[in-house]
């Protein structure tokens, strides 16, 4: 069984988080640069079999497409012509706000909180539980 990854994907971060081979365990993976994404993504994948991709898909209260779409659907456009991978698109409305408040009820300090990097694997990673958690009902 190959885990599963999610990609909080922005246009200057993009927060990678993954499962346990068993599929059990969310965990923060690393934050890459936008630019190197590709490049990261091919050296995980030559290494990691890899079963299904989650991609952060951001909508607004209201159902309304964030404007950050205008970034997310090219990326995921270019994923489907490079990879062949199922890929999912999972509303993280909510996940850096999330983000947040777990890294404060951690224990982390102001500096470790207001690193951009730091909040979007964090979110990666609950967006992935989140999916695991559900995952559980199906």
């Amino acid at each position: 069984m190959g885990r599963i990854m999610a990609i909080d994907y922005g246009k200057k971060r993009v927060g990678v988080a993954v499962t346990d081979t068993l599929q059990l365990i969310a965990t923060r993976l690393d934050t890459v640069e936008a630019d190197l994404i590709w490049k990261f993504l091919d050296d995980y994948f030559a290494k990691e079999e890899v079963d299904l991709v989650l991609v952060g898909y951001p909508v607004q209260l209201n159902n309304q497409p964030s404007e950050a779409l205008r970034f997310i659907n090219p990326f995921v456009q270019n994923f489907r012509k490079k990879y062949e991978k199922e890929i999912r698109l999972v509303d993280e409305r909510f996940s850096s706000r999330m983000a947040f408040q777990t890294m404060i009820d951690a224990g982390l300090r102001k500096g470790q909180r207001q690193n951009k990097g730091t909040i979007d694997g964090v979110s990666a990673t609950i967006l992935l539980q989140s999916f695991l958690e559900q995952k559980k009902y199906m």
